[in-house]
């Protein structure tokens, strides 16, 4: 499983953070081009991919790839 974040398109709201249940993405201190504090996957040990944080993401700037068995 991979959780990929377009940065550019990230607006930093933190919906994708409140929304994920094992605690997988975190607001990082990096700024994105357009001055905004991005998101940044800090567990990735942890998620199971449900794929709420990019269903509840506005600016659809997360993707999640879950891996083939």
């Amino acid at each position: 499983m991979s959780v990929y974040i377009e940065e550019w398109l990230c607006k930093g709201c933190g919906l994708c953070v409140h929304f994920c249940p094992r605690g997988v993405l975190g607001m990082s201190e990096r700024l994105n081009e357009k001055g905004y504090n991005v998101v940044e996957v800090i567990h990735a040990e942890k998620c199971k991919p449900c794929e709420l944080c990019e269903l509840n993401c506005p600016d659809l700037a997360i993707c999640v790839v879950k891996e083939e068995s």
